[in-house]
């Protein structure tokens, strides 16, 4: 039976080949002779004499391929923007899903590297509907200049910015998604100069990265917290070479790997005859980036900023503002956005539950409109739901239960009514605590679910309100459902969990039933158990705070100048 072929592409020009060559030979040296593997050179000029040197390191079951890009480079723009220690060659890997249609995924590996882990493992990750593997990138996590640069001009989170030195690639998605031609339309409309192709590949691929062990990429110039002999990748980054500094982390185990290569007598010329002016070079270097980074991020037309004043919703920016201003003010549990006029609900405008042969005839025909509505967002994409995690959760349930859920769109609800769908409950009905104002003064077809798709409004009225609790006691007794939104504000777009309410935690104790805790991006849910007020919303807030961090791969942070007591 054949071996499966790994394909492994490096991207360099001529000057670059010996390190490469360092690379490949730890590459072949420590991975597993299960498979087969092509390893592909891009380059534009190298010449055939350091082609034939880099080949020496070919053996049975390894062959490596150069590759001329300088076509696909033309095709692409003329004007690509090098600085410093960056070069043309440093986007090369985009080019590699197009360039190779043949191929469903490959991997991509700088060439300032040396590779302690068997590939394989790496190559053989599935990566699913994401378009790339990759780690984080450590320096804008563990450097404010550079993590506030790549929240404020790129627009991606430091904590969700990734190294582009490993990549693990979903050709087919790549293709499909025509990353190629959205880094062409990128580069058209903005040059960004700090990490240049790695700013471009971050701000296509958001949300579409498949987080890899840091294992498989530990940048050197950065911290980490395990021996350097269990990173299974050794990224050699910035100004941080061992071939310029004998004392650089991890330089041993480069040069161990460098002497049994015919590069070795080259690159220790090159450490011996570094100069300390070089050094000082160097040096500058790094402090032009830290510079530039600064720089960006005080433009008055940086990215960020021209799409605000040209591209989005004026609106829209306005109220990501308000929400940036609440969360330093602690304001968690204020709305960001006014809600419409309302008047106060009285006592006898409302029937909650469904009894009535007027008010369930009312609701099917609420129910059949809200699920042809919500069909057509899903059709129409504006409504994606990937997948739902632990819905054995709510399958579960065998008793009434309070459902809480994290609150940042209007579509919220319809999430977690398809989530109940899918649990299959048709014997307990699911109600969703909604506002006085979406019941009394929401107009037109909003205003028609609001009234008639099992809701239960909340009121101004004592004597309104005395009629919603014992409805919820009542509901809950008879075995049903009941949404509430704990955090009791809903802000746009906003990923983080807020600090939570106890009202919900309050229903859910005095009437003995557990609390379903939902998090939206279509992430886990889990059942809390019967608790007491303060154990459930502290497991229920704890819970959601694991899930955000775990799948947005970020700590949980405020920035709250005055938290809420």
């Amino acid at each position: 039976m054949a071996k499966p072929n790994i394909p492994i592409f490096y991207a360099c020009d001529d000057n670059f080949v010996k390190y490469t060559m360092v690379s490949i030979y730890s590459l072949i040296e420590n991975a597993s002779t299960d498979c087969d593997y092509t390893i592909y050179i891009l380059h534009t000029s190298i010449r055939e004499e350091t082609k034939r040197q880099a080949l020496e390191l070919e053996k049975p079951g390894f062959s490596i391929v150069f590759t001329d890009v300088s076509d696909r480079l033309a095709a692409v723009t003329k004007n690509l923007p090098v600085r410093d220690y960056y070069s043309k060659a440093t986007y090369f890997r985009l080019f590699i899903a197009d360039m190779f249609p043949e191929l469903d995924k490959a991997l991509y590996i700088d060439s300032d590297t040396v590779i302690q882990g068997n590939i394989s493992e790496l190559y053989l990750t599935e990566l699913g509907d994401y378009w790339l593997g990759a780690c984080h990138e450590q320096a804008m996590v563990q450097a404010d200049h550079y993590g506030t640069y790549a929240e404020s001009v790129v627009g991606v989170s430091r904590y969700n910015f990734f190294n582009a030195g490993v990549l693990l690639i979903n050709c087919t998605r790549s293709r499909e998604s025509g990353l190629l031609k959205k880094f062409a339309e990128r580069l058209a409309e903005y040059d960004f100069v700090v990490t240049q192709d790695e700013d471009y590949l971050n701000l296509i691929c958001k949300d579409h990265i498949l987080w890899l062990d840091q294992r498989w990429n530990t940048e050197v110039y950065c911290k980490f917290d395990y021996p350097i002999e269990e990173a299974k990748i050794i990224h050699y980054i910035m100004t941080s070479k061992p071939w310029h500094y004998a004392d650089c982390v991890g330089g041993d185990i480069f040069w161990r790997y460098a002497e049994k290569t015919s590069a070795y007598p080259a690159l220790k010329e090159e450490l011996d005859s570094y100069t300390d002016e070089e050094r000082s070079r160097d040096e500058q270097v790094m402090f032009n980036l830290v510079e530039l980074a600064k720089q960006e991020t005080e433009r008055d037309d940086n990215y960020q900023r021209q799409l605000n004043s040209s591209v989005r919703a004026k609106d829209r920016v306005e109220i990501l503002e308000k929400i940036k201003r609440y969360e330093r003010e602690g304001r968690f549990s204020e709305d960001v956005e006014d809600d419409p006029p309302s008047r106060t609900l009285m006592p006898d405008e409302i029937k909650y539950g469904t009894k009535g042969i007027k008010k369930r005839v009312k609701s099917k025909l609420a129910f059949a409109a809200a699920r042809y509505f919500v069909n057509s967002l899903i059709d129409d994409k504006k409504l994606i739901i990937k997948e739902i995690k632990g819905i054995e959760n709510f399958k579960n349930l065998n008793t009434g239960a309070i459902i809480t859920c994290n609150h940042f769109n209007a579509f919220d609800s319809f999430a977690i009514q398809l989530a109940y769908d899918a649990a299959e409950q048709p014997n307990r009905r699911f109600y969703r605590v909604i506002r006085e104002g979406n019941y009394t003064s929401f107009p037109g077809f909003y205003g028609f679910l609001m009234r008639n798709c099992d809701t239960l409004p909340l009121s101004s009225n004592l004597g309104t309100m005395k009629k919603f609790m014992l409805a919820v006691d009542e509901l809950l007794g008879e075995g049903h459902y009941i949404l509430v939104y704990p955090e009791q504000s809903m802000w746009w777009n906003y990923r983080k969990p807020k600090p939570l309410k106890n009202g919900a935690y309050i229903f859910a104790y005095r009437n003995n039933v557990p609390v379903l805790p939902c998090f939206i991006t279509m992430k886990d849910s889990d059942i809390m158990g019967e608790l007491g007020v303060k154990d459930m919303l502290d497991k229920n807030y704890n819970l959601w705070k694991e899930i955000y961090e775990r799948e947005y791969q970020m700590p949980l942070v405020y920035e709250t100048e005055n938290p809420e007591k």
